[in-house]
């Protein structure tokens, strides 16, 4: 019996320690900006089926997830570039010229929409690597680079197409673009989405070149002391951006059925809300991408649900500004309060030496 208990005691310590762990770490879950942001999309999609006319109907889920197709295929890269201190203010004029570019070969090159279509993704590479030799290469800060090239790669697009644009495309494409999966109202275009986003959270979560991003947002000058290629990865992840930019540009273009030069103008605004929203810190070092979705997803609901209210656009733009400036200013708010809140429980309870 002495031996019993002698020995039963370590062993119910070492379970309560366990156990409190996992209280601690489901609180810290629960607790985390990602969770508020579930929370506040749940919340947001309850109140629009109930009060918003046609919100919760087959067919405006269908247009939803349409229009979110494109904000989240950019928001997957713009993550992981925020992630480590940069920024990409040019993904919605990249997509513009993308579309401009695409519409102009299949009006006159004579080439198959397939080839067509590679091509698109390659000069959105092409595109994003410009971006990353300004600001790996030549060591410029990424916001003035890109948004000198969000103004470059608008005016390109006029002077591709002009004022003119480009809508014989086959009708097959136009309607590949938004047709539903068989017995559902959720577009097929969703699916390469989902693809994407499994493969940026396994890179970002999952892998060692994704726990290098979150070093360099905290500190270049230690990833590097620590082996991690800054350089090199950033410019990568710029020319990655580029990349979905192209896929987003063949996808907007088939959806509306028009190559135009104003594709897409503004959405590089709801792309940065998207990320900073679901939070990710515009200083670099923190986020994720689940919190990423579920912000685009909130910001989809909101901006769907005003717009079947009847709500000006100029009012939409509001909104979504107004997310934006709480996106960044509600999670350093909430950390500082945290911290205070620690320290002063430090004081009230001092570890004895």
């Amino acid at each position: 019996m002495a031996h019993d208990s002698l020995y039963a005691a370590p062993s119910s310590g070492a379970e309560t320690e366990r156990e409190t762990g996992r209280l601690a770490g489901l609180r810290g879950v629960l607790g985390s900006w990602d969770a508020a942001v579930v929370v506040a999309l749940v919340v947001a999609a309850l109140l629009a089926s109930v009060s918003v006319q046609n919100f919760a109907t087959g067919r405006n889920v269908q247009f939803l997830l349409l229009d979110l197709v494109p904000l989240a295929m950019l928001a997957l890269p713009m993550t992981l570039i925020v992630i480590t201190g940069e920024i990409d203010l040019s993904v919605a004029s990249t997509v513009g010229l993308c579309s401009t570019v695409m519409g102009q070969l299949w009006l006159s090159s004579g080439l198959s929409l397939e080839l067509i279509c590679v091509l698109v993704v390659i000069l959105g590479a092409v595109l994003g690597a410009v971006n990353g030799v300004f600001v790996t290469g030549f060591g410029l800060p990424s916001l003035a680079v890109t948004i000198g090239t969000l103004a470059l790669y608008r005016g390109l697009s006029f002077v591709v197409l002009g004022d003119q644009a480009v809508a014989d495309f086959p009708a097959s494409w136009t309607a590949a673009a938004v047709r539903d999966i068989p017995g559902t109202s959720i577009p097929v275009a969703v699916l390469p989405v989902l693809l994407l986003a499994l493969v940026f959270g396994v890179v970002l979560h999952a892998t060692s070149a994704g726990r290098a991003l979150y070093a360099m947002g905290n500190n270049d000058q230690a990833a590097t002391f620590a082996g991690v290629s800054v350089a090199r990865t950033k410019f990568w992840l710029f020319v990655a951006s580029g990349a979905v930019c192209g896929l987003v540009g063949i996808f907007w273009t088939l959806r509306y059925a028009s190559a135009r030069g104003d594709n897409a103008t503004g959405l590089e605004l709801t792309v940065v809300t998207a990320v900073l929203l679901g939070g990710v810190s515009i200083f670099g070092g923190r986020g994720g991408l689940l919190g990423v979705v579920a912000g685009v997803l909130l910001l989809g609901v909101l901006r769907n649900a005003l717009q079947l209210a009847d709500v000006d656009a100029n009012a939409l733009t509001i909104v979504t500004g107004a997310l934006l400036v709480a996106s960044v200013v509600l999670p350093n708010a909430v950390a500082d309060v945290r911290a205070r809140l620690h320290r002063r429980r430090q004081r009230a309870n001092p570890v004895a030496p």
